[in-house]
């Protein structure tokens, strides 16, 4: 492993952990060229090679770094701890990988995205949506502002108060007596 600070080639592993619940080992290592500390780590590379079907029909493969580049972006100075931005990421990407084979279109990924955001912080959603969306007037911005708004925000973990409304029966089907 190359060090970050100097670029020596020869360090020593001093910890090794497992993270993310078993999905990722991290390892604390000390550079044996400059004696400083640096964190690596390790995750399993899926063998079968996810790839992402942009809007114009372009295949390319998929990239962690480009959600975590967009959100972090979204995010910008807002108060968002680095931990849940990381949960987003690391949930999204398992989540991609379980539901999708070999392809996934570009526009469920940045749904998904969005309504984590959505969730979390307002504005980074608003952020974010701006360049999905690519809004072209003010009038665009302030419907998906409106939208926004008007919906009824979930308690995170909160029990449902009332069931599902029962299905009606359609209107030409008689019941027998």
């Amino acid at each position: 492993m190359q060090c970050p600070y100097c670029n020596s080639d020869n360090d020593k592993v001093i910890d090794s952990r497992s993270s993310d619940g078993g999905k990722v080992i991290r390892r604390r290592r000390e550079c044996l060229g400059c004696s400083r500390r640096f964190t690596t780590y390790e995750r399993v590379e899926e063998t079968a090679r996810l790839v992402v079907v942009k809007r114009d029909g372009r295949r390319v493969p998929f990239e962690r770094e480009k959600i975590a580049k967009g959100i972090l972006s979204a995010c910008g100075k807002r108060k968002i701890s680095e931990d849940v931005k990381q949960k987003i990421i690391d949930e999204l990407e398992e989540e991609l990988h379980r539901q999708f084979d070999r392809e996934v279109a570009s526009q469920i990924v940045g749904e998904r995205v969005m309504a984590r955001l959505r969730d979390i912080d307002e504005v980074a959603y608003i952020r974010f949506a701006s360049e999905y969306y690519k809004f072209r007037s003010v009038d665009e911005l302030k419907k998906q502002l409106e939208l926004l708004d008007g919906r009824v925000r979930d308690v995170k973990d909160q029990q449902k108060l009332f069931d599902d409304p029962p299905q009606q029966p359609a209107a030409n089907q008689t019941s027998k007596k």
